[in-house]
């Protein structure tokens, strides 16, 4: 959206008292890129020349199959014989001399049909995105020493413009020559084919002069290289942006520029197009980080609330006491009394081998099997030959005789 609500005219005819016209509302539209793509797409559609290859072309050929049975493929051949070309496939796609897979027709769908409000936006956006010297400037024109955009010119200079010349000294005096001049060192020879079908050569888009059915154009700017030339009441997307890329660089006329408002109309005042409003912005500062970080929208919000974060460690049910009551809080029961059996089991066996301990004293004193005495650590002897170990039976009569014991 351009900012700037007035613009001056240049090269009025006393430079002392300068014209300024405000600025057509049109040229503060949105710019949806998504609309002027596709608009931009459909227009250069319907341009299009329809072109077809020849109905007979690979079929003039008097071919017929030779059916199963010889080992060779069922394509049509050729007949005859005596030559080369007898028993040749024909008329496949894959065979010399045959027609092409799907022959192109005339008939295909060249044309694409675009709803007029749609085709309206993206002329609307258009002029509005030539308004805006960052766009023009991204877009590859030089306009660096021009005086403002958009660049509009007096009437009076431009119906002088009859010759080439007068256009080139015209473009001169408002420091617009430099685009012209890099339109003729872009141009060069097309990639592809197209250069053997009539389009050699290509080159950049230079400055589009818009004018009034007053001004006296039609002449004097048709022969600079890369300068496009539109009337205000017939302006053309494909020219203000060519490619689908916004950002043409536009010279007016100071009527043409004084009539977009009455050609597209304002907020206020009605189009002159059946139906039309213009597209209004859905925010007028299109700018929301600017909007959110500013002091008036900061101090009205609340402070941020940080929210702590808890991570829950999983724990193992099965070596997790606590894990496991949660699963199922009869655990807490069941382990419980699994304690409780151990513990009474401890006791019980420990009282048997009390009893059993004592029955044994009681016996080895009426006579029975003497305890045995504690055995008294002796000094190291000098080395003896090692003694032979005790037989198998020997150990398992002995342990017999203990539990038989321990178990009376």
């Amino acid at each position: 959206m351009a900012a700037r609500p007035f613009v001056t005219v240049q090269l009025t005819a006393d430079p002392k008292k300068p014209v300024v016209l405000p600025l057509p509302t049109v040229l503060t539209a949105p710019i949806r890129l998504d609309v002027v793509t596709a608009v931009h797409t459909s227009m250069n559609k319907n341009r299009r020349q329809p072109y077809a290859v020849n109905v007979d072309s690979g079929m003039q050929v008097a071919a017929e199959s030779w059916g199963t049975g010889r080992a060779v493929a069922r394509i049509p051949r050729v007949p005859g014989g005596g030559t080369s070309r007898s028993g040749q496939g024909a008329f496949g796609n894959m065979c010399r001399g045959g027609r092409m897979f799907s022959p192109t027709k005339t008939w295909r769908r060249w044309h694409r049909k675009i709803n007029t409000n749609q085709r309206r936006f993206a002329l609307a956006s258009a002029l509005a995105a030539s308004a805006l010297p960052a766009l023009v400037m991204a877009r590859g024109h030089k306009i660096d020493t021009v005086s403002e955009v958009p660049l509009v010119v007096a009437s009076d200079a431009v119906k002088q413009v009859v010759k080439t010349k007068a256009a080139t000294e015209l473009l001169g005096k408002l420091h617009a020559l430099a685009d012209v001049d890099k339109v003729k060192d872009s141009k060069k020879i097309r990639r592809g084919k197209g250069k053997m079908r009539n389009r050699r050569y290509v080159s950049r888009r230079g400055p589009l002069v818009i004018y009034d059915s007053k001004d006296n154009l039609s002449r004097g700017f048709r022969n600079l290289a890369g300068v496009d030339l539109c009337n205000v009441e017939r302006l053309n997307l494909l020219q203000l942006a060519p490619g689908g890329h916004v950002g043409r660089f536009v010279i007016w006329t100071q009527n043409a520029f004084a009539r977009l408002d009455t050609i597209y109309g304002t907020h206020t005042r009605q189009s002159k197009k059946a139906d039309y409003h213009l597209p209004r912005p859905s925010i007028s500062n299109p700018d929301i980080t600017r909007i959110i970080n500013s002091d008036e929208v900061q101090s009205r919000l609340r402070p941020v609330r940080v929210q702590k974060k808890y991570h829950v460690l999983k724990k193992n049910p099965l070596t997790n006491l606590g894990a496991l009551i949660k699963l199922n809080p009869y655990a807490k029961t069941l382990r419980r009394r699994q304690l409780l059996q151990q513990e009474k089991s401890k006791k019980d066996r420990q009282a048997l081998i009390s009893a059993r301990r004592k029955a044994a004293a009681e016996k080895g004193k009426k006579g029975g099997v003497k305890p045995k005495a504690p055995k008294v650590k002796k000094a190291p002897a000098k080395a003896k030959k090692p003694k032979k170990a005790p037989k198998l039976n020997a150990i398992r009569k002995k342990n017999a005789k203990f539990t038989k014991l321990l178990l009376q």
